[in-house]
């Protein structure tokens, strides 16, 4: 167990929480404020602490130097609506302007947001003197409350932890933690896992990690073509990757040496160009009337099959979109896997932007348990992987409070 933030004595201290505002910015406009929005709890419980609040993140990729387009100026004004009240914008991450405006709001425990913290390049570099001081920002207490950055060694997640006292879970942090957590080491069963999305590469370890655990494995999206042609399927044109035809045999084969129920679309959507508006229409995935076609989404025996095995579940994690999403006319696919799963009277959990976007546009994400707010991150931890920032936060057994 790792320690919470609500086991830190915050009373008239300066507490460093790294936050992930990694948010859409476009004309200083936030397109979605979902990661701030999930950051006030922590917030709050610090400020109710009387605690001094240092927010810090990254927005974007700067590539180590200053982008005005990447501030994270605008957040901080969105940040002071969602609590209803001032958050002081340093101009930099380090330094005097940091320096200066944390001294100015620790009278009053208010808040400080710095700004982005690659502007600096030594960020991704997990660089120790830059590090350290950010850690001098803050009275030796740091929360991290980020999940998304958890899989990045970069030094406001994982240096940082290495010049402060104590390194606490946010509330974010722990509920991300609980609820995968749980599904890798004590799923109700069914356990039922749904992978997504274009690559097989992007999940080679997920799908081997989920199969020594899920009693059933449902593949669509891109994905599942590298799985067809390894077993002779015509494909088309549709997305396939030939250096991981080995790879879809070998999980094949893995699958049915543990029991595990690895399905594939059975039917799909198919179209000579991936474009709104075009015509398309249904086949079987073995039937060669593809031609130099794509397929763009599973079609509706796949849909009734899917939903099927996800009503039965009782754990169920979903990460990948069914088709290409973006576009209406193939989104049904995903569009029927969300409902399905807003549906199961069990534990869900869903991760990845696609996926989370399908929830939230047919207005079912107040009927999912548990929305991961790091796609990378959780994609990662489903793998079997030690993240770096959470290995370095403190254990709760070297710990009294």
């Amino acid at each position: 167990m790792k320690l919470s933030v609500r086991d830190l004595d915050l009373k008239g201290k300066r507490v460093f929480v790294r936050v992930d505002f990694n948010v859409p910015l476009k004309d200083e406009r936030i397109g979605d404020d979902t990661r701030i929005r999930a950051s006030l709890p922590t917030i709050r419980l610090a400020l109710d602490g009387g605690a001094t609040v240092v927010l810090a993140s990254h927005l974007g990729r700067p590539k180590g130097k200053p982008n005005p387009q990447m501030s994270l100026r605008p957040v901080a004004d969105c940040l002071a609506d969602l609590l209803d009240r001032p958050v002081m914008f340093a101009t930099d991450c380090i330094g005097d302007e940091a320096r200066q405006a944390v001294d100015e709001v620790h009278s009053s425990h208010g808040v400080v947001l710095l700004e982005n913290l690659r502007f600096h390049a030594d960020e991704e570099k997990n660089d120790p003197q830059f590090a350290a001081a950010l850690a001098s920002l803050c009275d030796g207490l740091y929360v991290d409350d980020a999940f998304g950055a958890a899989h990045r060694a970069h030094a406001s997640v994982e240096a940082i932890t290495r010049h402060v006292r104590k390194s606490a879970a946010g509330l974010l942090m722990e509920q991300e933690l609980k609820y995968l957590g749980h599904a890798l080491e004590s799923p109700e069963r069914p356990f039922v896992a749904i992978l997504g999305g274009a690559k097989v590469s992007d999940k080679i370890e997920v799908i081997e990690n989920m199969l020594g655990r899920v009693d059933r494995l449902l593949i669509g999206g891109a994905m599942a073509y590298t799985f067809f042609k390894s077993r002779g399927f015509p494909i088309g044109q549709s997305l396939v990757e030939d250096d991981k035809l080995d790879e879809a045999r070998r999980i094949t084969e893995g699958a049915a040496k543990k029991e595990v129920r690895l399905e594939l679309p059975i039917d799909h959507v198919v179209t000579d160009r991936v474009e709104s508006g075009t015509a398309h229409e249904v086949l079987p995935v073995d039937d060669a009337r593809i031609g130099r076609r794509f397929g763009v989404d599973i079609g509706p025996a796949t849909i009734a099959g899917y939903a099927a095995f996800i009503k039965e579940a009782k754990t169920i994690v979903w990460n990948g979109p069914m088709g290409v999403f973006e576009i209406e006319a193939f989104a049904t696919g995903t569009n029927a896997v969300a409902a399905a799963v807003a549906s199961v009277n069990g534990t869900t959990i869903i991760g990845g932007g696609d996926s989370i976007a399908a929830v939230k546009k047919a207005g079912l994400a107040d009927r999912i348990t548990h929305i991961s707010t790091g796609g990378g991150a959780s994609l990662e931890f489903l793998g079997g992987r030690t993240l770096p920032g959470v290995a370095a936060l403190t254990d709760t057994e070297r710990t009294t409070g």
